[in-house]
């Protein structure tokens, strides 16, 4: 192997660590929320800013959650690979990359955005690392719901970075990708339950039937869509995203039904969990689109 290519594979794998395409979904929620503060696009500075600092926060908690959970990753068939878990980037190399773009984050955030998006930011980065990963991953069922409340927080930051503070709307927003949470992670955990069980990591699939974790997703999106319908009087939103958020929100409760109805009656076939993991991605996609478009509609 050429140097070069050793720097691109040693570049590469601390890429990896970041986890890029958790990263791209926590952006796709960012800008449109910093659309529906400014009222109209931001300048693009400050939109540059804030996804940059995002990014490299939500890059900084991935790494530290690859660091602390190395040795269950090498348990996972999904997450054997990782460069934490092979030993291609020592667990010193990884503590220090983490730490690093941490402060070069939150530096970031404080100095070019504001302080509150900073201060937001550090909330974000300890409730996944040391509230999800350190505190209830390994402990309770429970665990992706409370710790999922990290990944709600990019709707708080690209609020605060327009505004300069938090008010009633990016909190439903923080309440709609709360209540998403479960619904798009368990079916992943329902794909990949050996993998969970085999590593002590008790998941909800795990622990409870099929049936039971269908249901409680339903549940969870029933919420997630009364929120989405509640930003339109909270954010003064128009009909076309009313009945938008209508028609995404009863198609992603099709596909939980769906999930329900296969796992009481395996005659219907295979659960196909990962098609629900799929669509609730394309569910926040559309949804998130559909608030930054509602934005510039004449009406």
């Amino acid at each position: 192997m050429t140097r070069w290519a050793r720097v691109r594979r040693t570049v590469g794998a601390y890429v990896a660590l970041t986890k890029p395409r958790v990263i791209e979904l926590l952006l796709v929620t960012t800008l449109p929320t910093m659309i529906l503060a400014q009222g109209g696009f931001p300048s693009l500075g400050l939109v540059l800013a804030t996804l940059v600092g995002g990014a490299a926060a939500a890059g900084s908690a991935n790494v530290l959650n690859c660091y602390i959970d190395r040795d269950i990753d090498r348990v996972m068939n999904r997450t054997k690979r990782r460069p934490t878990a092979t030993g291609e980037i020592s667990p010193r190399a990884a503590l220090l990359f983490g730490l690093t773009l941490g402060v070069v984050s939150l530096t970031w955030l404080w100095l070019v955005v504001n302080p509150a998006s900073a201060w937001l930011t550090a909330g974000a980065i300890l409730i996944y690392v040391v509230g999800y990963t350190m505190i209830l991953k390994r402990r309770t069922p429970q665990n992706i719901v409370w710790g999922g409340a990290a990944g709600c927080m990019p709707v708080l930051i690209g609020w605060s970075a327009v505004t300069g503070g938090v008010s009633w709307t990016p909190l439903v927003l923080f309440g709609v990708i709360f209540f998403w949470t479960p619904p798009h992670y368990w079916p992943l955990s329902m794909k990949f339950r050996k993998d969970y069980a085999a590593a002590g990591v008790p998941m909800l699939p795990v622990v409870a039937k099929d049936a039971k974790v269908a249901r409680e997703m339903i549940a969870y999106t029933l919420a997630m869509i009364a929120c989405t319908l509640l930003l339109v009087p909270v954010a003064g939103m128009t009909w076309v995203y009313a009945v938008v958020a209508t028609a995404l929100g009863a198609w992603f409760l099709w596909s939980c039904v769906t999930l329900l109805r296969r796992a009481n009656d395996p005659a219907r076939g295979r659960l196909r969990a990962m098609t629900v993991f799929h669509g609730s991605i394309t569910y926040l996609t559309l949804l998130s689109v559909a608030i930054a478009v509602d934005v510039f509609l004449p009406l």
